[in-house]
């Protein structure tokens, strides 16, 4: 009887043994098929990162770009005014000193100035081709641009514990979150190039200008302004641009002052025709009232809307002042290549001022400026400025 005893419970240790031996397995096996399948929707979710970073990578080439050229442009301008500054202080030294005379320390001044307006100049046009040539690659199709909703991303600090990552923008006990909306008002970088003229008479017909060589180019900074609380149609933009406008003349032909006019006569040499020009650098104030068509989507309300997602169409006008002219003069004479630089006012206004407008989707527009006071001061036949290209806002 004992040991029928001893054999029973050995007998009934093992089938309980196996029992949970069988369940420890099944369990094993369970948590594994829960393993494999958090494995294949991490690999999912991986996949959906990657293609979701390709198309970044691909959307953000020529937004980055060109903003790395326009923050170029106002490093290179901040730049040479800081080193100006400085070799300006050396030369107040020296003539507190005694080292050199007041007419000597005004002369130098000038030509530190000289020197550093041509270096500032001279970076521009490198940054205004990189340009050009930046928005021929988009023309050619070498940047696509993808289409991505323009939602403000939220600025989120979280803590968490557990095995699962909580998502985002969902509310836990065991998280804390910040989030950050876009405001009524937002900042933008202007980029715009295209072709120049002058209309006289009315047309551009006939109007002694190379019309594919004659161009401009416009950086700046603007800010867009929601007017309306709860509709999203109405912006104000405003800000500050600076404006490079080169016009080169046809038939071998140069600008003179003759009897405080500013007329265009033939030179003497034959003139390089892609390397002589007139030259007009502007700082002009542009306004427009700007009428977006985004359309609304779920969760725009209050100070979430999205800008610039859509066809949009502005119209307005600027005000500008000149800061300098130039004409630049390339030709051979006696066998040697000579080229001016030929600074003056030329009687060009010291203030400009017209209509402008713009078309577009999304970033990029067609724009259009047009200045309702002619470009000389005293000539007989009103010349008015005329401008065509592409712009780009980016915020």
């Amino acid at each position: 009887m004992r040991n029928f005893t001893i054999y029973l419970v050995t007998l009934l240790c093992l089938y309980a043994s196996k029992l949970v031996a069988q369940e420890n397995r099944k369990e094993a096996i369970e948590n594994r098929k829960e393993a494999i399948e958090s494995r294949k929707e991490a690999i999912e979710k991986r996949k959906e990162a990657i293609e979701d970073k390709k198309k970044e990578v691909i959307y953000f080439t020529f937004e980055y770009r060109a903003k790395e050229i326009a923050e170029n442009i106002e490093w290179i301008t901040r730049e040479q005014k800081a080193l100006l500054k400085a070799e300006v202080e050396e030369v107040n030294i020296q003539l507190e000193k005694g080292e050199i005379t007041i007419e000597k320390a005004n002369l130098k001044k000038q030509q530190l100035a000289q020197e550093r307006a041509i270096i500032i100049e001279n970076k521009v046009a490198v940054a205004q081709l990189e340009l050009k040539n930046l928005v021929q690659e988009k023309v050619d199709g070498k940047i696509t641009d993808q289409d991505f909703d323009n939602q403000e991303k939220s600025k989120t600090f979280k803590l968490y514990y557990g095995k699962k990552e909580i998502s985002d923008n969902v509310k836990r006990k065991d998280s804390i979150r910040e989030y950050r909306f876009s405001s009524r008002t937002s900042n933008q970088i202007v980029l715009a190039c295209g072709f120049n003229n002058l209309v006289t008479n009315g047309s551009i017909a006939n109007s002694g200008f190379y019309y594919l060589r004659s161009s401009f180019f416009e950086w700046g900074l603007t800010f867009n302004t929601r007017l309306l609380k709860n509709n999203n149609l109405l912006h104000l933009k405003y800000g500050l641009t600076g404006v490079y406008s080169a016009l080169y003349l046809t038939e071998n032909r140069a600008y003179s002052i003759d009897n405080n006019q500013t007329i265009a006569a033939t030179f003497p040499f034959e003139l390089k025709n892609g390397n002589s020009y007139f030259k007009n650098v502007f700082v002009t104030i542009p306004v427009f009232l700007e009428f977006d068509f985004t359309k609304k989507k779920d969760g725009d309300t209050g100070n979430s809307f999205r800008i610039q997602r859509g066809f949009r169409f502005g119209l307005g006008g600027f005000v500008g002042y000149n800061t300098n002219s130039k004409q630049f003069l390339s030709y051979e004479k006696d066998g040697n290549e000579i080229t001016e630089r030929q600074k003056g006012d030329w009687n060009v206004n010291d203030w400009n001022y017209g209509l402008s407008t713009y078309v577009g989707y999304k970033s990029t527009s067609l724009y259009l400026k047009y200045d309702l006071n002619p470009l000389f001061q005293n000539n007989v036949v009103d010349q008015n400025n005329v401008s065509l290209g592409i712009r780009f806002d980016f915020n």
